[in-house]
């Protein structure tokens, strides 16, 4: 679906491209006339995908315009999940559960430990743009915290110790891509 990161000036309305428009009609198409909104959280995550990791209000309000809904219909939803980036993220975005079964085992001071080790609070980016640090919600792996969630993976179980080696791996990962 996505032919790569598209990027545009704040100015001018995102657009699509013709692959990923493709996608949202059918995607859209899902849904029964009159209820093109159920089709929201998918459009999002589209959206988020083909414009670099993060929902801009140029892009929300697009994805307004093809839903024919408000635009605070959309702003609702990607500010209400944890899912959605609502400001640009780093290139790795890092998020902590921080409900009850991963804070009783330690989901704070895992916290804790990753904004004095990158120097940043919850919702901040590394000054190198390497890093955002989030919270979220249940990620549904209670027997298993604390844990965090990268990307698509789950990292679980975590000390301060597998939390330095995840970084310092991340770090090298990401840092090799960039220069590729």
């Amino acid at each position: 679906m996505n032919t790569g990161v598209k990027t545009y000036d704040e100015n001018e309305k995102p657009q699509f491209s013709e692959t990923t428009m493709a996608e949202v009609k059918r995607v859209i198409g899902l849904f029964p006339e009159g209820k093109q909104k159920s089709a929201l959280i998918r459009i999002l995550h589209i959206a988020e995908e083909e414009f670099g990791g993060w929902l801009s209000v140029p892009t929300m309000n697009y994805v307004a315009e093809i839903l024919n809904i408000q635009p605070i219909e959309v702003y609702e939803v990607a500010t209400f999940y944890t899912m959605f980036n609502i400001d640009k993220p780093g290139k790795v975005v890092l998020e902590v559960c921080r409900t009850g079964p991963c804070m009783l085992v330690g989901s704070d001071n895992i916290i804790e430990h990753i904004e004095n080790k990158l120097n940043v609070k919850v919702g901040e980016t590394t000054a190198d743009g390497m890093f955002t640090l989030k919270t979220a919600e249940c990620l549904g792996a209670c027997g298993y915290g604390p844990m965090l969630q990268c990307g698509k993976t789950y990292h679980e179980h975590l000390t301060t110790e597998k939390v330095d080696e995840l970084l310092d791996t991340l770090r090298k990962e990401h840092s090799t891509s960039s220069n590729s």
